[in-house]
């Protein structure tokens, strides 16, 4: 697979497989089948993905406050059925929680910053996480003393690079400012259906940090059919013999060198198949069509 940059000169750049994959969908709302997690895991790595993101507040709806940490857990035990430590640059996240009756809630106090780090590392079974990721902005703390707890972790060593996610502009400028080079990523929802974070992107292209797309499949159902707005995925699919979601992931890869998408799939054709939208290549008029589309023209 063709790869993408994240980090820097300072924290060290790590090339990346273009698709990365996002493991939640491994356990939320409710936990898949164990063969058929191992399988999806092993589909991806086969099809070059080396990025796979998670977070501490991933795991099953039904289990409430217990879903704590699920997914890193069994990400961790996966990962090393596969054989595949070493091979695979993990992203995770902190500040979200679980609440009982499967609902979610911020915590970004330091006291809970800091121990939930501790856990992460963990459940990971590592020394350091490759790239730890502010996970929501919470209102009952400012945001710049949450980002300087991560600044305070990445001081001590126990994150390689750090990010933040769901976060505006001016968050953005507020962490650069905090983490400096240590800040390498943001990732905001950012989909044919939802472009509202366009404004982010383009930003972390002026600043050249990774933009990472959570739900880069958002207005694409299971079957494949948009909504009337965006049709044009599906006719451009048509065009090239591809599904619309590999054009819509296309799409997301031509906005800049600096995004990387990072599809949930609970199934290992789900993931083959995001995963061939790194060799995808759009023509000027497709992506004009599909910019238009989304409403970027």
């Amino acid at each position: 697979m063709k790869t993408r940059a994240i980090g820097n000169s300072t924290v060290g750049r790590v090339e990346v497989g273009a698709i990365g994959f996002g493991g939640m969908a491994l356990c939320v709302p409710d936990t898949k089948p164990r063969e058929r997690v191992v399988a999806t895991v092993r589909a991806a790595l086969d099809a070059g993905v080396t990025l796979i993101d998670t977070a501490d507040a991933y795991g099953p709806n039904d289990a409430g406050a217990g879903a704590q940490g699920q997914n890193e857990t069994e990400l961790a035990q996966v990962l090393d059925e596969l054989g595949a430590r070493g091979k695979v640059f993990i992203a995770t996240k902190g500040g979200h929680v679980r609440t009982d009756g499967g609902g979610w809630d911020t915590d970004s106090s330091a006291a809970h910053l800091r121990a939930s780090i501790d856990d992460s590392l963990r459940r990971l079974g590592v020394d350091q996480i490759d790239l730890y990721q502010h996970h929501r902005p919470d209102p009952a703390v400012p945001y710049a003393d949450s980002i300087g707890t991560i600044k305070e972790l990445f001081d001590a060593g126990k994150l390689r690079m750090a990010g933040i996610s769901n976060a505006n502009p001016e968050q953005i400028r507020v962490a650069r400012g905090i983490l400096g080079d240590a800040l390498v990523s943001v990732q905001n929802q950012f989909s044919p259906a939802f472009t509202s974070s366009h404004p982010e992107l383009v930003l972390c292209d002026d600043l050249g940090l990774a933009f990472l797309p959570w739900s880069p499949l958002g207005g694409i159902s299971k079957a494949g059919a948009l909504g009337e707005r965006h049709s044009v995925f599906e006719e451009v699919g048509t065009e090239l013999g591809v599904s619309p979601q590999q054009v819509a992931l296309a799409w997301e890869l031509a906005q800049s060198e600096i995004v990387i998408p990072i599809p949930g799939a609970s199934r290992p054709g789900s993931i083959a198949d995001s995963a061939e939208a790194a060799d995808l290549v759009l023509s000027g008029d497709q992506l004009a069509r599909l910019n238009d589309a989304a409403g970027l023209a």
